[in-house]
């Protein structure tokens, strides 16, 4: 899953000329919040968090790579024993992107539309703080298996020529999961964007901790690591080449996620959301189908 990292930004006028670079003021949302109706914590990641995550990111250890071709790394960590989360981290080295536009990329939702070919559909729900919203995204998955569709709470920081976006699922009353997908539940993603030597150049890597829920034979995870998370990453880079051009022609100067001034979505409180376990969820037997699959493939 190459989750939809969506702009926001905080009330109209709060913290404007707010760029890239610059220290984004943090919002005024208490971090920990109960929720009431569930007694589950929702919290919006501070500085200590972007960091773990980030080292996380970058760290090789306990990791195998499937895969190293053409400037992308996947990099795997095997299933335990009674868990169904998948761990896969993706790097890719980008030499004529830049990291300022793969962040630019990678928060424009009108964008993605156009070139993320496995979205279904695509929106924000609501701001948080000024660098903290919450949305929904659902993805078309390789036949025979549903669809998902999952709902996050997104966070991001600037540091220093670097940037971090990440995710984690929450749930919201308004959004319930839908009959016709299957609700995965993030429990950490993102990306760490690092701007390299030359100017025009930069590294991504995407880390998702994922349960995807269903009962998913060991056949399509490899497939996922050793296909799909590549082929991902290729098309997020073609539209980072495309996208300057895009953008000339598309709203050029809105980016909300640059300029919070910018943003229309409505502020929702962290009262409305509550952590989104993955055995609350109901659980998808797909095995026989994609076990079908896979002999018809075979034959």
């Amino acid at each position: 899953m190459i989750p939809s990292p969506r702009n926001t930004a905080t009330e109209r006028g709060e913290n404007k000329g707010t760029g890239r670079g610059r220290r984004m003021k943090r919002g005024t949302q208490k971090e920990g919040e109960k929720n009431a109706m569930s007694g589950q914590t929702v919290t919006i990641p501070d500085d200590r968090a972007f960091a773990s995550f980030k080292a996380e990111c970058l760290c090789e250890e306990g990791w195998s790579i499937n895969h190293n071709k053409g400037g992308i790394t996947v990099f795997t960590q095997g299933l335990e024993e009674g868990k169904s989360i998948h761990k896969i981290k993706c790097r890719m080295v980008c030499k004529d992107v830049s990291a300022e536009t793969m962040y630019d990329v990678l928060h424009d939702i009108e964008y993605r539309r156009k070139w993320d070919t496995n979205v279904i559909e695509t929106f924000d729900i609501g701001k948080l703080t000024v660098n903290a919203d919450v949305g929904y995204y659902s993805w078309k998955c390789p036949s025979p298996l549903r669809n998902r569709d999952v709902i996050t709470l997104r966070s991001w920081l600037p540091m220093g020529k670097d940037y971090i976006i990440m995710n984690y699922s929450v749930k919201h009353p308004k959004y319930p999961s839908k009959k016709d997908k299957v609700r995965a539940v993030s429990i950490q993603t993102g990306y760490v964007i690092q701007s390299q030597g030359p100017a025009n150049s930069c590294t991504l890597t995407y880390m998702a901790q994922v349960d995807p829920r269903g009962s998913l034979p060991k056949w399509v995870v490899n497939k996922s690591s050793h296909f799909l998370a590549p082929r991902a990453m290729k098309k997020i880079n073609k539209a980072c080449l495309k996208y300057t051009e895009w953008k000339q022609r598309h709203n050029p100067g809105f980016k909300p996620w640059l300029y919070p001034e910018q943003t229309t979505l409505p502020s929702i409180p962290l009262s409305e959301l509550s952590i989104q376990r993955a055995e609350s969820l109901e659980n998808i037997d797909e095995s026989s189908l994609a076990e079908t699959q896979e002999r018809e493939d075979s034959d």
